[in-house]
């Protein structure tokens, strides 16, 4: 079942290199996030085995029973919605966070990292398409709530999140991609000390492409890199 996750890797880092030269990017500057929701122990373990470092997960089961058995060395991505009853499952086993997108969050986040004396590196995550079934800030939001998350001093704003509409054409996305981008390099040259937002969290399996060309620093990569088995956790 995985032996062609290496192949997998091999056939990413050469696309990935080909968008990245296309606009006179480095493929250093390209993290590649595995997403391995609907993939087994055994293949997410292929992935690392293959050179992958960080693992994306959105679901807080799914993401603790991999982290059980997996290496400890890997950066742990948690890039689903996360409740606010649920922090306290995640604050202590997450190294950075893809869908901060309110206060009351923020607020319970503060809470439980200072109770473990920890800081969470975190992305804003924006709906930048404006539909209704994304999660995130309106794009106007962004900026005056990055502003209020100065009180919460254990957060540290690395960069903005976004999905692009899922679109048969993958060229249809650059539009919200550049948006983002812009968002992102505007907020960075106010040096905030709590937001450094240097990052850009876009691009999925059907557009990463598209993605890198418009400045993502974390691309997250599910199926073309480890299938997809529909397990169960």
């Amino acid at each position: 079942m995985n032996t062609n996750v290496q192949e997998n890797v091999a056939a990413l880092l050469s696309r990935i290199e080909t968008s990245a030269t296309k606009v006179g990017r480095s493929l250093d500057d390209i993290q590649i996030i595995a997403v391995t929701k609907y993939v087994s122990v055994e293949t997410a373990k292929a992935a690392i085995d293959a050179g992958i470092s960080h693992i994306g997960e959105n679901r807080i089961e799914g993401l603790l029973a991999k982290k059980a058995v997996l290496d400890t060395e890997v950066d742990w991505h948690f890039i689903g919605s996360l409740q606010s009853r649920k922090v306290k499952d995640v604050v202590g086993e997450i190294s950075v966070l893809h869908s901060l997108d309110r206060l009351s969050l923020a607020k319970e986040l503060q809470k439980r990292l200072n109770q473990q004396d920890q800081t969470l590196r975190c992305f804003v995550q924006v709906n930048v398409s404006g539909e209704e079934s994304k999660s995130g800030l309106a794009l106007t939001e962004v900026e005056p709530f990055i502003e209020k998350l100065k009180a919460y001093d254990r957060i540290k704003v690395v960069g903005l999140m976004t999905m692009a509409p899922f679109v048969p054409d993958a060229e249809e996305t650059r539009p919200y991609f550049k948006r983002l981008k812009q968002l992102q390099q505007s907020i960075a040259d106010k040096n905030y000390e709590h937001a450094p937002c240097t990052e850009v969290s876009m691009g999925m399996s059907n557009d990463f492409e598209v993605a890198i060309e418009e400045g993502a620093t974390y691309i997250r990569i599910g199926t073309i890199l480890v299938g997809n088995e529909h397990v169960s956790e």
